[in-house]
């Protein structure tokens, strides 16, 4: 049976007196109440929702059918857009209280925030980071709510269900809560203390994130035995492994291999040079290439189809970052990880080796103190670190004795 559309006319409208829906077809209704008062309202569905939510388009004295039936005409196109038509009015309205009291939203003000701080971040993925845990936890509790009127009971809200879940995640959304307010305030949007500050506020209300969540390091390898896995990781085929042995012997992080570009190399030299803007230091980082890493650079360079040095399986896009684990995963060492051969390096340096801790330090592109940075800048460390280079890549080939390549 086809459906109907507008059933209802002035006269039933008038008639209509038993308390109830009356519908007008395509989600409008006229609602009766019991007093006798009589209202129109749209329900609706919207992103598989099993429960229908019920948008008030105002009384019948003050709106008339006709209306009505403009009003539920305008929410079916925002519908039509995947767009929650009450929503999108308690954010309208919320914005006219807002420019009334001389102040912005939440949503408002942190849009503001980002924008103005975006350029001085490392890279666009930090301000995708900042814009989906606002979209996924703010935004639904204070984006429309005026920047002003935000208080330790929204943030509250907004932490409690997280907090001892996801606590990584909750305190870098209470620190962005934060910074969006200090925002506001320095700009004169609003006064007084900060409630999403942790000190001598929050602190007194939830657990310390050291106490709720435990910090879980990458799992890595013992350094006894990388020759045997390296052995047989050279059994494997394909560009993982290679991009695999290559961070391995390299001491890099999984971003730093597979954004590397063919201009970051000089094969003759043997030195990888990191741009700062790929290193999570923010400093360039110079890396001294045993044999076998030029070996590996060399492979990729006769077969190369992109400017990435392991190029991914889409036309111009670098290996994705699950490769590596997913050789990990067909060696039968899934439950390691990529970064963790960091920590395997740094332990076989601290264990077989006389070379400063520092220096080690500084072949992770780890920020160190500047007084002790600033020693170990000067003279012949990148040739020292050269040959630590080659000694781990030695001890990773082979029977573990420190060779010249």
């Amino acid at each position: 049976m086809a459906r109907r559309y507008q059933r209802l006319n002035a006269l039933a409208v008038s008639q209509a007196k038993v308390p109830g829906l009356y519908p007008d077809g395509d989600g409008l209704y006229l609602q009766v109440a019991r007093t006798g008062s009589k209202s129109w309202v749209l329900r609706y569905r919207l992103n598989g929702r099993k429960t229908p939510r019920d948008m008030g388009l105002g009384p019948v004295r003050l709106v008339s059918l006709s209306e009505a039936r403009g009003k539920a005409q305008e929410a079916r196109r925002l519908l039509l857009e995947k767009i929650d038509p009450l929503e999108q009015r308690r954010h309208a309205r919320a914005q006219r209280a807002a420019d009334a009291a001389g102040t912005i939203s939440f949503r408002e003000a942190a849009d503001r925030y980002v924008k103005a701080q975006a350029p001085g971040w490392k890279n666009e993925k930090h301000k995708d980071q900042w814009e989906t845990t606002l979209d996924r936890y703010v935004h639904p509790v204070v984006g429309t709510l005026p920047v002003n009127l935000v208080e330790i009971g929204h943030v509250m809200k907004i932490l409690e269900p997280i907090w001892t879940v996801k606590t990584e995640t909750a305190s870098r959304v209470r620190g962005r809560i934060e910074a969006v307010l200090d925002w506001a305030a320095a700009h004169g949007y609003r006064k007084g203390d900060n409630p999403a500050r942790w000190k001598g506020q929050l602190e007194v209300l939830l657990p310390a994130p050291a106490k709720v969540a435990r910090v879980k390091h990458h799992p890595a390898l013992p350094y006894k035995e990388l020759p045997d896995f390296i052995r047989l990781l050279r059994n494997q085929e394909g560009v993982g492994a290679l991009a695999l042995e290559f961070t391995i012997l390299t001491a890099a992080r999984t971003g730093e291999t597979i954004g590397a570009s063919w201009e970051e190399m000089d094969l003759t030299e043997r030195v990888w040079i990191v741009p700062a803007e790929r290193i999570k230091a923010g400093r360039e980082h110079r890396v001294p290439l045993s044999y076998r890493a030029v070996e590996i650079l060399r492979i990729m360079r006769d077969m190369r189809v992109s400017d990435f040095v392991f190029p991914g399986l889409r036309k111009g896009k670098p290996l994705s970052n699950m490769t590596m684990l997913g050789v990990l995963k067909r060696m039968g060492c899934g439950h390691l990880t990529t970064h963790g051969f960091r920590s395997s390096f740094r332990d076989w340096a601290a264990e077989c080796t006389n070379y400063p801790g520092e220096m080690a330090e500084m072949a992770l592109a780890h920020t160190i103190g500047n007084k002790v940075e600033a020693a170990y800048r000067r003279g012949d460390l990148f040739d020292r670190r050269r040959q630590m280079m080659r000694d781990f890549a030695a001890y990773c080939g082979g029977s573990g004795q420190a060779v010249a390549d």
